[in-house]
């Protein structure tokens, strides 16, 4: 089953040295990546820089329509107004097919802002613990994702506070 995440970074450099690991991850076959995209936004800038990461995609790839889409109603659709009401209104009930809804949509929103970055990916064939351990200290904010509560209980914890985690034993 695939997983799709969507991590936020603190910083415009977050999301690329994540996908860095993300790499090196699916290099040791540690875990599978289907499609992946990232959102950096430099502090500088009116509006985000966004990229589907071709080069990792693998036969669950979700497309660029999808990730156009995503992000057209994430970062774009508020400056259009009501021009696009209904076309958006169609849109956003497509992703919600997905289990992508206004809730994720408004929380990315809110929180994908300048100065931050995103990685937003559609993995498979994860060894958990191996990558948890790779993006510890990342000070990712887990923004979505399919997973069971569980699960996602748990890759919050791995992700939260540096300062309260035990040091990763190698």
């Amino acid at each position: 089953m695939a997983t799709l995440t969507a991590w936020k970074f603190p910083t415009p450099e977050g999301a690329d040295q994540a996908l860095a690991t993300l790499e090196r991850l699916q290099k040791e076959e540690l875990i599978q990546v289907l499609d992946a995209a990232v959102v950096t936004w430099p502090a500088d800038r009116k509006r985000p820089k966004t990229r589907q990461l071709h080069n990792l995609a693998g036969g669950g790839a979700l497309g660029g329509s999808f990730w156009g889409l995503l992000f057209g109603l994430i970062f774009f659709v508020p400056l259009l107004g009501l021009v696009v009401g209904a076309a958006a209104g169609a849109a956003a009930g497509a992703m919600s097919d997905v289990g992508i809804d206004d809730d994720f949509i408004d929380d990315v929103r809110s929180k994908v802002t300048p100065g931050t970055s995103a990685l937003f990916a559609l993995t498979a064939n994860a060894v958990t613990d191996k990558v948890a351990d790779a993006f510890r200290g990342s000070h990712a904010e887990l923004l979505h994702t399919n997973l069971s509560s569980d699960q996602e209980t748990q890759l919050r914890e791995v992700f939260s506070d540096v300062d309260e985690q035990e040091p990763v034993k190698a």
